[in-house]
């Protein structure tokens, strides 16, 4: 049960967004949802003092969250001098036929003009989403964003596999999913790339893998402290994984089985008309990877944990889901799924799997989640690439040269 949009989407959720182009305007759009009830403000840090990639990627996103089918309408609120001209992020919104409108600060007169002006128009906003109405959706309009948080031993045993039937399911209704924290991936990019429907797809799998090692490598520093260069988290270890290899040979599960149909890159929608699985070309900030996810397109983010927390996305629904039954008992409120009867043998995969999906579209359809009844916003978080430009494919060649013959080949 969504919202249907203009151009043809489905949303999980009809959110009245206020959203800010640059961080500079935090304040001002908190202050403006303050005073609409249940719109929704998403600040963030970043907007100017960008350059290059980094503020592609800053472009790119924000433009993503105002398009987004769970976004029911939206106020973008300027500043003025900002690298991000709010003018690019009204007219991309403006153009998904939904309604929009902005407030540039230094145009407005100051604060106080700004909020009076854009409270007005989001109380007409407001009023005209409370007479939207949900209605049957199929399936194949959904696309779930998967995520690993920290993982312990039960992650890729239980939960992580109970995602991966669940994702299987919901493709073989014609939906998507996004597997992606490539950065945990590594050493997986030969089982990656068997799976991809052509040559060609499996070529850009092998380069994303390079890529995110090239970013990797180059912000290792070895005079700073060991646990400065680790690969993944102190709760990782802790959970009883003791290198990137086990997490990612675990983390792979929450795809399932079906083909890859292509590489995305971060915050950029698959190719109208594609469906099915996608990777999405991004290392493995949780705030960062599910805020791309939810940028490629996501309505439904699947996050599995071994250790627990309760972050949440003010967007798009977030499923906390655990394979531990001593980490589900003692932080219930913090979970959507208990995937531990896979360990105890009470329950199958396939079950829960099935189970799992029943609770997508529960979700879907309006059911709150654990992070969304404690009030969870702490993934919005847009990706950064400091310095960084993207590799041309000859670079990346030579990187696979300097590692070695690839086991498996196009």
């Amino acid at each position: 049960m969504g919202y249907v949009r203009p151009d043809g989407s489905v949303g999980t959720r009809n959110y009245l967004v206020i959203l800010p182009s640059v961080f500079c305007a935090n304040t001002t759009a908190q202050k403006i949802a303050a005073q609409i009830p249940g719109a929704v403000a998403m600040p963030h840090a970043v907007g100017c003092s960008q350059v290059g990639l980094d503020l592609e990627i800053t472009a790119r996103t924000l433009k993503a969250m105002g398009c987004h089918p769970n976004a029911g309408a939206v106020i973008v609120v300027g500043l003025g001098c900002e690298r991000f001209n709010p003018q690019e992020l009204y007219d991309a919104v403006r153009a998904t036929g939904k309604p929009v409108a902005k407030f540039v600060i230094q145009e407005e007169g100051g604060v106080t003009n700004t909020v009076r002006r854009a409270v007005e128009t989001g109380k007409k906003f407001a009023a005209l989403l409370a007479g939207e109405k949900r209605v049957p959706c199929p399936i194949s309009k959904l696309m779930i964003g998967t995520k690993c948080g920290g993982t312990d031993a039960t992650s890729g045993l239980a939960a992580n596999p109970a995602v991966g039937d669940m994702v299987d399911r919901v493709i073989a209704e014609g939906g998507s999913a996004i597997l992606s924290e490539l950065n945990e991936l590594i050493g997986t990019e030969d089982v990656l790339a068997k799976r991809a429907v052509n040559a060609e797809v499996a070529q850009k799998i092998y380069d994303a893998v390079y890529e995110i090692e090239d970013v990797l490598r180059g912000g290792l520093d070895f005079s700073l402290p060991a646990n400065r260069n680790y690969l993944i988290s102190r709760g990782n270890f802790d959970g009883g994984v003791s290198s990137v290899v086990e997490k990612a040979l675990g983390g792979i599960h929450k795809s399932g089985s079906a083909p890859f149909q292509d590489v995305l890159q971060y915050a950029v929608p698959p190719e109208k008309g594609q469906h099915g699985l996608f990777l999405m070309d991004y290392e493995s900030h949780d705030g960062e990877v599910v805020t791309g996810e939810i940028g490629c397109g996501s309505q439904l983010i699947a996050f599995t944990t071994g250790r627990g927390h309760a972050t949440g996305h003010p967007l798009a629904p977030v499923l906390k889901i655990t394979g531990n039954y001593k980490t589900y008992a003692a932080m219930t409120e913090c979970f959507d799924f208990d995937a531990s009867p896979v360990i105890s043998g009470t329950a199958s995969i396939e079950e829960l799997g099935g189970q799992l999906l029943d609770l997508v579209i529960r979700t879907a359809g309006g059911e709150l989640t654990a992070a969304e009844k404690l009030g969870g916003t702490e993934l919005f978080c847009v990706g950064r690439r400091h310095g960084y430009h993207k590799k041309d494919p000859a670079e990346l060649r030579r990187h696979e040269v300097l590692i070695g013959e690839r086991t498996c080949c196009s």
